[in-house]
């Protein structure tokens, strides 16, 4: 088994620093941070959780084409490895709609984007000389990188049903948001269909179960949490997802209007339905390892634990680390 933990990039940088040094602590195998935009760089954050531990893997989740081109995000990556002594995980993929809106990108054949990126990247970090010509990017052989790097593993964040295919198809590892933690089980079979397609093993590929949780003993605390991170990005998420809770993106656009436009964080929160809330878990151990033996019963051996984790982050990292991570191991 292997486990990790996800936070957005909203928090002051010196935050992340305890806080993977405390999951380092706890046994956590991989410290997660997205590059949402407008907020904190997830590089400059993971720059300093690097030069803070010393063992635990780090990595983007996730950084996109649109808004960070490849040569750059090349350079990013094999920087970042070096400075974490080979422990950097590069996770990618197209990005929101709803939030590349925002500086005006429409993303184009955002599949085919994601895939040409990751094939241009695999060869750069063989340290090859990268002739391309593909529907999105035309490269010379002058496009190398001028220092040396290793095959750092890409993963693939994923939310509809192309790209969980390409997980299986092309990617070290996966990154699929299971808003419901039930959601696995629809998630699974597209990445093993992709897989299969490619004639590969799902055992060759670190598929992360990423589930949100809230963890505490005071639970309306925990689910006011629950309810902050639902209002920001429930609009954004898939229709696979949407389905699944048997909503659609019309249910959200009330909150997003709430949060992101008036700025009325209590209105959105109040905004917020029962059917939104099983997005996550809310409350202790008790509540969540149920739910996570049903997904290792379907075969997931890396489980991810992603914001908002709690009105506490650092109380929520002691508890997974005391109660979740050894049932799970034994």
């Amino acid at each position: 088994m292997k486990f990790s933990l996800r936070f957005n990039n909203d928090l002051p940088v010196q935050d992340y620093v305890r806080l993977a040094q405390a999951a380092e602590r706890a046994g956590f195998d991989q410290f997660w941070v997205s590059d949402d935009l407008f907020l904190r760089s997830a590089p400059v954050i993971l720059t300093a959780v690097a030069l803070a531990t010393t063992r635990i893997g780090i990595g983007t989740c996730i950084v996109n084409p649109y808004t960070l081109h490849p040569g750059e995000m090349a350079m990013m990556a094999a920087t970042l490895d070096e400075v974490s002594g080979g422990r950097f995980h590069l996770g990618i993929s197209s990005g929101a709609p709803e939030f590349l809106k925002w500086v005006g990108i429409t993303p184009d054949k955002p599949y085919t984007q994601v895939i040409e990126t990751l094939h241009l990247l695999k060869r750069l970090f063989a340290g090859e000389r990268v002739a391309f010509a593909g529907e999105q990017y035309t490269w010379t052989d002058e496009a190398y990188l001028r220092f040396p790097s290793r095959p750092i593993p890409i993963y693939i964040g994923a939310l509809s049903p192309k790209i969980l295919g390409a997980i299986g198809a092309y990617a070290d590892g996966g990154l699929p948001l299971l808003l419901p933690p039930e959601h696995y089980e629809t998630v699974l079979p597209f990445v093993r269909d992709g897989a299969a397609q490619a004639g590969r093993s799902l055992d060759e590929i670190d598929l992360a179960a990423c589930i949100w949780c809230s963890l505490s003993e005071d639970r309306a605390a925990a689910e006011a949490v629950l309810r902050d991170k639902i209002a920001y990005y429930g609009h954004a998420l898939s229709p696979l997802i949407w389905a699944r809770l048997g909503l659609t993106q019309d249910d959200f656009r009330p909150i997003e209007q709430a949060i992101m436009r008036d700025n009325d964080l209590l209105a959105a929160r109040a905004l917020v339905t029962p059917e939104m809330l099983r997005i996550g878990v809310v409350g202790t151990a008790a509540d969540l390892i149920p739910r996570l033996e049903h997904l290792v019963a379907l075969g997931a051996r890396h489980l991810s634990f992603g914001p908002p984790l709690g009105p506490d982050p650092l109380a929520a990292i002691d508890l997974l680390g005391r109660a979740v991570l050894p049932h799970f191991r034994e």
